[in-house]
């Protein structure tokens, strides 16, 4: 089996699938990817037994066919080293010695047969199918004519939903932690639309040249919308980019074990506080607003203040209040078409 392709271009792909493979495996051969030679296509595969990723990328001069498992920590570490070059592999088919010719030297290695790498799993027969523009989320609750993705760590909760995703059916299904933060990453570089196709058991998500199929978790996701508060009556509007930069540069002020941002609101200002007492070190900024509702302090975490109010684009943004004690909403004056976008964050408390 003979195949030439681009350094920088396996070596990309290769960075993408291997970020699931974990540090230990309980089967020796998930250390490795696994290579398929089908006609001018190489098909690139990993997984840890739950989670699986599969992408291909264009080769030349392909000769034969078949797949070979080589050790993904090897690959990497010696193709990150190359410049832009063709690279030349020869597999052996009888004891998998794999051989890899550069513009400058000859790289020598075993792998493993590839057919006892673990299969794909594949699409269930009663999976259902929806395509998403985007995705991010761990929480799917697929409604006909929306699609909302919650993700909550009991102290943040995000509410996402796409009324421009049609699925035609009503379903759900939790997916894990580790495959959305790989989703992440991924569709962060990628343009095309995402197919969806979810069972009972898996889910199957493919875009561009990438299929990542990985187990839902089992149980019930908890009743998201009865945490969501709907009293929160004390509105301030604000531009989004100035209450950021104003809590970063406050919070470097703040205590390191609580992080905690007092924000003080009074008539169109808020008065973003920290202090560590420890440390005797205090800051405090005031910035402009919108804001009519009764004056009042609350506290929140400054690492999870930030992290939502960084995670939207609209220029300017809505915390709807009730009282320092109950949790606060942040919202997004302008959303995206179709799109709405809820997060909750609860309050810390202040000690005066």
């Amino acid at each position: 089996m003979k195949f030439n392709v681009s350094s920088s271009k396996l070596f990309s792909q290769l960075q993408a699938v291997s970020r699931v493979i974990n540090s230990k495996n309980a089967l020796p051969i998930l250390d490795d990817v696994l290579f398929d030679l089908v006609g001018n296509e190489l098909r690139l595969t990993a997984s840890d037994g739950e989670t699986t990723i599969r992408t291909s990328v264009e080769v030349e001069g392909a000769e034969g066919s078949g797949k070979v498992a080589s050790a993904a920590k090897l690959l990497l570490e010696t193709l990150k080293e190359f410049s832009e070059q063709p690279l030349a592999f020869t597999i052996d088919e009888n004891n998998f010695a794999v051989n890899m010719i550069s513009q400058n030297g000859t790289y020598s290695f075993v792998g493993v047969n590839g057919n006892e790498y673990p299969e794909m799993p594949a699409a269930e027969a009663e999976a259902q199918t929806l395509v998403l523009p985007a995705m991010n989320g761990i929480f799917f609750d697929i409604a006909p004519d929306k699609v909302t993705m919650v993700a909550t760590d009991a102290h943040r909760l995000v509410r996402y939903t796409n009324a421009g995703v049609q699925a035609g059916v009503a379903a759900s299904f939790i997916l894990p932690k580790k495959p959305a933060g790989l989703l992440k990453n991924l569709l962060a570089k990628e343009e095309s639309d995402v197919k969806v196709t979810f069972g009972a058991k898996n889910a199957r998500f493919e875009f561009g040249s990438t299929i990542i199929v990985c187990r839902q978790i089992e149980g019930r996701f908890p009743n998201y919308n009865a945490v969501i508060p709907q009293g929160n009556n004390n509105i301030v509007t604000v531009d989004r980019q100035t209450i950021i930069n104003a809590c970063k540069r406050v919070a470097v002020f703040a205590n390191n074990g609580t992080a905690q941002l007092r924000l003080a609101l009074s008539e169109n200002n808020i008065k973003i506080s920290a202090q560590d007492i420890d440390f005797s070190t205090s800051a405090e900024e005031t910035i402009s607003c919108d804001y009519n509702g009764m004056p009042m302090a609350i506290g929140f975490k400054a690492p999870f203040l930030i992290d939502l109010l960084s995670s939207v684009e609209s220029a300017e943004v809505q915390l709807k209040l009730a009282d320092p004690a109950r949790a606060g909403l942040i919202l997004p004056v302008e959303n995206e078409a179709n799109e709405d976008i809820v997060m909750l964050l609860m309050p810390m408390l202040l000690n005066d």
